[in-house]
C-alpha cells in the first residue's frame, strides 16, 4: 500500500511538472515574440513620460524658491525704497543660497541694472552685452519666469540652469529679475537616478543633435549622428517634438523614444535594448521554473501525506471489535472528541455508561471460551437493540464496555442503564441446549466541561467498582 501511495504522489508530481514547464516555456516564447511591439508602443513611451514628469517635478523646487523671492514683501520694499543698503540684499541672497542649497542666487534691478549676488554687486547689466540677453528676455516675457541654461556669471567654467523670475511692484510693473541657479551636474545626477530606477539609457540632445547631458553607459559619441545605428534616423528625431524609432547595432535591437523639453529647448532621449529585456525574461523564466518545481514538490508531499492520513483514518474507522462488532478503544478516542465538540457547540449534556458482565470468568470456566464469546455477542446485540443510533458503543477491554449517551443527563442515563440491565437479565443466552443467565453491573457519570477522557473514565470506573462492590446486577451513579 505504501508503494501505491508513493507511485500516486510521483505520478502527480510528474504531471504537475510537465504542466508547469510547458506553461512557463510557452509564456516565455510568446512574451519574447511580443516584446518589441510592447517596448516600442507602450513601455518605452510610458517610461519616457514618467521621466519627463519627474524632470518637471524636480524643477518645481527652484521655481518655487524664485517665486518666493519675487513675492517677498521685504524684497520688493527694498527695491522700491531705492536700494539704499546693499548689505541687506546680499545678506538676503546669501540666506536663500544657504537655506535651499543652490549654487547661486541673484537679483538684477531694472532701475539701476545692478547684478546683486551674495558676494555683492558683481556687474552692471547692459543691452549691449550679448551675455545679458537672458535678462531682457525674462523681463519682457509674458510668462512670470523663464528657464535658461548658460555659463554662471560668477564662474564662467560652470554650466548652470537658471530660473529667472520677474519681480513686480505693487502696481504690477517689472522692477527686476530674481532667481536661483542649479548646477548642470545635479541634473546629471538625476539622470543617473532615472537610469538606475528604470533600467534605460537616458540623455539630452540639442536641436542639432549634439549631446548636452548624459549619464554613464552612453559611450563616447558627442552627437547622435556619430552613433552608427542612429545616423539615418537623426533627421526624424530632430524634426519632431516627440517620436519613437528603433535601430540595429552589434546584433541587438535598440528602441528609442524622444520628447522635447521646452524649458530647456532640448530633446529627452530614452533608449532600451532587447538584450536587457531578454535577460529579464530569462530570469523570470528561471524563477518560474524554480517556483513551479517547488510547488510540484510541495503538492506531491501534501498529496502523499494526505492520502496516508486519510488511509490511516479510514483504517481507524474500520477498526471494530471482531467479536461484538462494536468500536474498538482506538476509534473511541476520536468519537469521544467529536461527541464533546458537539456537546459544546449545541450546549447539551453528555453522559457515559461503563458496564461489564457479572461473573464472566465463571461463564468462561463453565461453558468455555465459546460460551463466553456467545454471552458477549448476545449481550451486545441486546444493547444495540435498546439504544439510539446516535449512542456510541465501544469495547473497552475484556468484558468491559463503554456507551456514550449524547444529549443525555446522568439521571436519564441512569434510567437507560436500568432498562438495559432489565433487558439483559430477562434474556438468558442460548448456548447449545443450555441457557446462560447473564447480568451486568454498571457505572454512570456525566461529562464535565474541560474534562479529558482519562479523567472521565476514572470517574465512571470508580462508579462501576462501587456497583460491583454492592453485589451483582447493580448500577452506581457518580
Amino acid at each position: 500500500m505504501r508503494g501505491k501511495k508513493l507511485y500516486f504522489a510521483i505520478t502527480l508530481c510528474l504531471l504537475l511538472a510537465v504542466g508547469f514547464l510547458t506553461t512557463s516555456f510557452v509564456s516565455f516564447y510568446v512574451a519574447r515574440d511580443s516584446l518589441e511591439e510592447q517596448i516600442s508602443e507602450s513601455t518605452l513611451p510610458l517610461t519616457s513620460d514618467n521621466i519627463y514628469s519627474e524632470i518637471q517635478r524636480d524643477l518645481l523646487q527652484p521655481i518655487f524658491i524664485s517665486s518666493l523671492m519675487a513675492h517677498d514683501t521685504f524684497f520688493r520694499d527694498w527695491v522700491i525704497s531705492g536700494e539704499k543698503d546693499h548689505e541687506q540684499i546680499t545678506k538676503y541672497l546669501g540666506e536663500i543660497q544657504s537655506r535651499f542649497d543652490t549654487i547661486t542666487s541673484y537679483f538684477i534691478s531694472e532701475e539701476t541694472r545692478n547684478y546683486y549676488h551674495p558676494t555683492g554687486v558683481i556687474k552692471q547689466i547692459s543691452e549691449e552685452d550679448p551675455a545679458d540677453d537672458w535678462y531682457f528676455s525674462a523681463r519682457d516675457s509674458k510668462q512670470p519666469y523663464e528657464i535658461n541654461i548658460d555659463d554662471d556669471t560668477v564662474d564662467r567654467s560652470r554650466l548652470s540652469i537658471f530660473v529667472n523670475y520677474q519681480v513686480r511692484d505693487y502696481n504690477g510693473n517689472v522692477i527686476g529679475i530674481t532667481g536661483v541657479g542649479l548646477s548642470v551636474s545635479s541634473v546629471t545626477n538625476l539622470i543617473e537616478t532615472y537610469q538606475a530606477r528604470y533600467g534605460r539609457t537616458i540623455y539630452f540632445i540639442d536641436t542639432e543633435g549634439h549631446v548636452t547631458l548624459r549619464g554613464s553607459g552612453f559611450g563616447d559619441a558627442h552627437s547622435i549622428q556619430e552613433r552608427l545605428g542612429m545616423r539615418n534616423q537623426a533627421t526624424k528625431i530632430l524634426t519632431a517634438p516627440g517620436t519613437s524609432i528603433s535601430y540595429q547595432d552589434d546584433g541587438h535591437t535598440y528602441f528609442v523614444n524622444s520628447r522635447l523639453v521646452p524649458e530647456f529647448g532640448w530633446l529627452l532621449i530614452v533608449e532600451q535594448s532587447d538584450y536587457s529585456s531578454d535577460a529579464r525574461l530569462q530570469n523570470t523564466l528561471f524563477i518560474n521554473i524554480a517556483i513551479s518545481l517547488l510547488i510540484t514538490v510541495i503538492v506531491g508531499l501534501v498529496a502523499f501525506l494526505t492520502v496516508r492520513n486519510y488511509q490511516k483514518r479510514l483504517e481507524e474507522l474500520a477498526s471494530r471489535d471482531k467479536l461484538t462488532g462494536t468500536f474498538n478503544r482506538q476509534v473511541f478516542d476520536m468519537l469521544f472528541d467529536q461527541a464533546v465538540q458537539n456537546a459544546k457547540r449545541q450546549k447539551t449534556p453528555l453522559s457515559v455508561m461503563c458496564f461489564d458482565v457479572d461473573g464472566f470468568k465463571d461463564i468462561n470456566d463453565g461453558y468455555g471460551h465459546p460460551g463466553g464469546d456467545a454471552a458477549l455477542r448476545e449481550v451486545l446485540t441486546t444493547v444495540r437493540q435498546n439504544v439510539r443510533e446516535t449512542d456510541v458503543i465501544c469495547r473497552w477491554g475484556g468484558d468491559e464496555f463503554v456507551i456514550l449517551f449524547p444529549s443525555t443527563e446522568r439521571k436519564e442515563a441512569m434510567t437507560k442503564a436500568r432498562d438495559l440491565a432489565d433487558q439483559i437479565r430477562n434474556a438468558p443466552v442460548r448456548f447449545g441446549r443450555d441457557h446462560i443467565p447473564v447480568t451486568i453491573s454498571a457505572g454512570i457519570t456525566e461529562y464535565r466541561d474541560g474534562e479529558d477522557l482519562d479523567t472521565l473514565m476514572a470517574r465512571v470506573d470508580n462508579a462501576l467498582y462501587t456497583a460491583k462492590a454492592s453485589g451483582r446486577d447493580h448500577i452506581s451513579l457518580s
